[in-house]
């Protein structure tokens, strides 16, 4: 399927690393809630790698959009044209395996204008060469951050496509119930929405699984026919969400607000429990 394009496997990206045309690397790491991701990639990252940090430079500060809007055009585009990313030429991204930080960068290219953008299926555990401390200085990039190239949703739009279309929630099954919520001002989901966990595109050695699968997956949830959107809690494991779906060869809009902007505002509905559908 034309969407297995979007995700390259570690013997591949060691191919075209050695090849004429090697694709610009993005270090992508990062865990919410967690360390930052810069010493890790300090400590040992893939040849020619650049650290790009989620939090600085592919989300704007926690506001009105949600904890990570998209970030300001200006930010975004700098931050890429400093890691050598150019127009027409291939771009690799990866992080540390879960996948949620890869397809945020991955997205945002790709709504961008950035066509040739593929993630390391799998991340860095996957690759078995050598790594390396040395800090690389790419030439600048002439990258021009144009958006509109992906489909994107605001609170409004994701609201109306829970109920005409199909709006996929990629938190865990119990943040959507309403179990649990260890981060947002309330627990629960957006009305309409169905349950799809990221985990649940993902095979035991941490890859996708195949397109197929994800596919069988998808259309089983009632992505078939019918306009998809997904949401998560801010905007960053969704985009894992539609990386998958991108496998499996189904477009998919982002709320890139998400549940942490959709549940800061007390005038819109919040709905608990395993849904309707």
């Amino acid at each position: 399927m034309a969407g297995m394009t979007a995700i390259i496997t570690a013997s591949e990206l060691a191919s075209e690393s050695a090849g004429p045309r090697p694709p610009v690397l993005l270090d992508v790491r990062y865990e919410m809630g967690g360390p930052p991701g810069r010493p890790a990639y300090e400590a040992g990252h893939l040849p020619g790698a650049v650290y790009v940090d989620l939090d600085a430079e592919l989300a704007a500060p926690p506001g009105a959009g949600g904890r990570h809007p998209l970030p300001d055009l200006g930010v975004f585009g700098a931050a890429m044209r400093s890691a050598g990313v150019s127009a027409g030429v291939p771009v690799v991204v990866y992080d540390g395996g879960q996948g949620w930080a890869a397809a945020r960068a991955w997205w945002l290219l790709r709504w961008s204008g950035q066509r040739d953008v593929r993630v390391l299926d799998g991340g860095l555990a996957q690759w078995t060469g050598a790594l390396t401390t040395t800090v690389p200085s790419p030439d600048e990039g002439d990258f021009q951050p144009v958006p509109g190239s992906m489909p994107l949703l605001d609170a409004a739009g994701a609201a109306a496509l829970a109920g005409d279309g199909l709006l996929l929630d990629a938190r865990a099954g119990e943040r959507y119930r309403g179990e649990v919520e260890p981060i947002d001002r309330v627990a629960g989901h957006i009305p309409g929405a169905v349950s799809a966990p990221t985990t649940e595109n993902m095979a035991e050695n941490g890859r996708f699984l195949p397109a197929s699968d994800l596919a069988a997956r998808f259309e089983a949830l009632g992505a078939k026919g019918t306009e998809v959107g997904v949401y998560c809690g801010s905007g960053v494991s969704a985009a894992q969400e539609i990386l998958a779906l991108e496998i499996a060869g189904i477009p998919a809009a982002l709320y890139a607000g998400s549940w942490s902007e959709w549940s800061a505002d007390e005038s819109r509905p919040v709905a608990t429990g395993p849904g309707l559908r």
